[in-house]
């Protein structure tokens, strides 16, 4: 799909409801890797025109419209249909707020199963075969003719089941990621998160997502690179050197502007090329040998002679 298309998306994120097998907790405030589960799904819509969180009002990361669905505790549709009256998107991606997992390319293949199968919805389904409607990408058009006709025919929308508005659109499925599907209903899930994301596998990339959202920072970094950068300055110049150049070339790229991946890149390319230079300069002290530069490679009788003439 086109960047415009992939921009031309309202998010809907559910974030009410009793949460009885948590004891009552506030479920989208509990916080997984140092980050409640309401903003880490928020982190994998940020792509949306507008995000509209059905709920109660909490502190967030990013900026959101809030709603609550009529009445409160009404249940999945009446909440939906409360976020669709805050939307004017073609599309929407529906998701609930317990999502730990959730990373911005499910959502990106959603919407893209989405527009290039001209079908009225795309949902993921987990590893089980389950349907997942609160993974979802939907056209908004349809959801609002359905949502009507439920309404009509029920009296209402509160306390009415998700599968009485599945059933009646055209959906594509979509298979998911390894965790992308998982949800936190219970206590137990939250600890299994919460150990999940600190494998090793994970722990680096959760990390960073959790300091730019801490930080407000959307830029893309590429841990490899300032890793390799970091190594380079610990064992060419002192270990203490990782973190403070690291840091440096943040700033470097900050007053850089422009495009601020770029910059970053560019600005650790200098720093590693100045750590090479000083590991060749230990490397050819340890052996003996002098510098090939013209300048470090004077003999000691060339400098005694200009010390000499001044």
């Amino acid at each position: 799909m086109t960047a415009d298309a992939e921009a031309d998306y309202d998010a809907i994120v559910l974030a009410g409801g009793a949460a009885k097998r948590l004891g009552g907790a506030d479920k989208p405030g509990v916080s997984v890797g140092g980050r409640t589960l309401l903003d880490r799904v928020l982190t994998a819509s940020r792509g949306a025109g507008r995000t509209i969180v059905v709920g109660g009002r909490r502190p967030t990361a990013r900026p959101v419209t809030w709603t609550r669905e009529t009445p409160p505790g009404g249940g999945p549709l009446a909440a939906l249909h409360a976020g669709l009256r805050e939307s004017g998107a073609p599309t929407v991606v529906v998701l609930s707020a317990d999502l730990p997992f959730l990373d911005e390319g499910t959502v990106r293949r959603l919407l893209e199963a989405l527009d290039s199968g001209g079908r009225e919805g795309a949902l993921l389904v987990d590893a089980d075969g389950r349907d997942q409607p609160l993974v979802a990408a939907y056209r908004a058009e349809p959801l609002h003719r359905e949502l009507a006709l439920i309404a009509a025919e029920h009296g209402g929308l509160a306390g009415l089941p998700l599968r009485l508005l599945t059933r009646e659109l055209d959906l594509d499925r979509v298979a998911a990621a390894r965790l992308a599907a998982y949800d936190c209903d219970t206590w137990e899930d939250i600890v299994t998160a919460r150990a999940r994301i600190r494998e090793h596998g994970n722990v680096l990339d959760e990390w960073i997502t959790a300091v730019k959202d801490e930080l407000g920072i959307d830029l893309e970094v590429d841990t490899g690179l300032l890793l390799d950068l970091a190594r380079d300055a610990a064992h060419g110049v002192a270990r203490p050197a990782a973190p403070l150049t690291t840091f440096l070339v943040g700033y470097a790229a900050a007053r850089a502007g422009g495009d601020g991946t770029q910059a970053v890149a560019e600005a650790a390319r200098k720093a590693a090329a100045l750590a090479e230079r000083w590991a060749a300069e230990a490397d050819e002290a340890a052996a003996g040998k002098p510098g090939t530069d013209g300048q470090d490679g004077r003999s000691g009788s060339d400098r005694s002679d200009e010390a000499g003439s001044r």
